[in-house]
């Protein structure tokens, strides 16, 4: 029976704190979902306390095979920990993981929300028919490349990511490739992982519409799943307007 929990999975962390907030004992210091969560932090993604999680000893630490390093979740491991580690990259696929991170991981109840998360994207139309730049860094300039989970989501909606064919998921490219006229109808700045705002990132793709994109809602699976059709469709219908 799994009692104790550490996330080191924003996305995850909402998860399970909305479904069984007593299970989880530790979390990241992005995790930053619910507001009122009261955990013990454990740095960062991509620098956990493999100490301070041992010393949690959680009956299960969950992790993501992109947002996590091998070694660290192989440090975990030979602490004595069990680990277990999600691949998203569909949307099918997010649903499946946080049925399985739930139900056979933290041994609890399949979540209404999931159900709901479910019937949204099942019922969301494709209602764009457009070319789009997604930028989740500047300094250098990196975008959403093939097979990618917030690629999956715009897909479905109709938004069809120029670089979905790139060899790389998150490549570099130049900004003068990305900005370049008739490259894209549309630029897609989410918030995270680099904080894209109106005065922070449109100005750099001059005579695009921007599009101005909750980050939570394009990159994590979760309970935001529910709302994420309709708040990315609002910032896409603002843009293209």
């Amino acid at each position: 029976m799994t009692s104790t929990v550490v996330s080191l999975v924003p996305s995850l962390t909402e998860a399970i704190a909305v479904t069984a907030p007593g299970l989880l004992v530790g979390a990241t210091d992005w995790c930053t979902y619910p507001g009122d969560l009261d955990v013990v932090r454990v740095r960062g993604t991509k620098n956990p306390d493999v100490e301070r999680i041992a010393g949690l000893a959680p009956d299960l630490v969950v992790a993501n095979e992109e947002e996590n390093r091998p070694q660290d979740l192989e440090a975990l491991r030979a602490a004595g920990l069990r680990v277990m580690v999600t691949e998203v990259r569909g949307i099918e696929q997010s649903f499946t993981e946080l049925e399985r991170v739930l139900t056979q991981g933290c041994g609890v109840r399949r979540p209404g929300w999931l159900d709901e998360a479910e019937t949204a994207w099942r019922e969301a139309r494709a209602e764009f028919d457009v070319r789009a730049v997604v930028p989740v860094w500047r300094r250098p300039w990196m975008v959403l490349g093939r097979d990618t989970f917030a690629g999956a989501l715009l897909a479905h909606l109709g938004v069809r990511n120029v670089y979905a064919a790139h060899a790389e998921r998150y490549p570099r490219v130049p900004i003068g490739e990305l900005a370049a006229e008739g490259s894209a109808d549309v630029v897609v700045l989410p918030d995270e992982p680099y904080a894209f705002a109106a005065d922070d990132g449109p100005e750099t793709f001059p005579g695009m519409p921007a599009a101005l994109v909750s980050g939570r809602h394009l990159t994590w699976y979760g309970p935001s799943l529910s709302e994420a059709p309709e708040v990315i469709g609002a910032a896409l219908r603002a843009a293209l307007r």
